[in-house]
């Protein structure tokens, strides 16, 4: 087998600060920050004279990090609209499984996330919903019902 397991998922973001904050506020948590420069970094990612600044975060089971990135050289791009629909083609968005929606919710959209459409229930399941963070980034949220709550 050649994956061992998938490591982070890369959003580019223009306002970095705002970007942890959601996410923090999502209850994931700062592992770390430095800027990244140099050769190797241009030869990852073909580019020249990249200058970033990454924040990890990771879940509060340290499983799952994303990856935030401010660009400062060369520019970022946007090649969608900012809030592109949730059927445009690539990556749409991340999932979480959380617990309490409705908190979660109010406390993301104190952060600017909007509802993307309306909280659903699928069957006696999970209570799920998909919002707009920073960047136009969409997170969706999924809380499990029922005895077995907590997986």
């Amino acid at each position: 087998m050649a994956i061992k397991r998938m490591d982070n998922v890369l959003i580019v973001v223009d306002d970095l600060e705002a970007a942890k904050a959601f996410f923090v506020e999502l209850g994931m948590e700062l592992e770390g920050e430095t800027p990244v420069e140099g050769r190797w970094v241009d030869l990852v990612v073909g580019l020249e004279n990249v200058r970033c600044d990454i924040a990890m975060m990771r879940t509060p089971d340290g499983h799952g990090r994303v990856e935030l990135t401010k660009f400062h050289a060369p520019a970022a791009e946007r090649i969608e609209p900012e809030n592109a629909p949730v059927n445009t083609l690539g990556i749409r968005r991340i999932m979480f499984a959380v617990d309490g929606l409705d908190d979660v919710l109010a406390r993301l959209r104190a952060h600017g996330a909007e509802l993307i459409g309306e909280v659903a229930q699928y069957g006696d399941v999970y209570r799920l919903c998909y919002v707009r963070g920073p960047e136009g980034v969409i997170v969706g949220l999924a809380e499990r019902l029922g005895a077995d709550a907590s997986g």
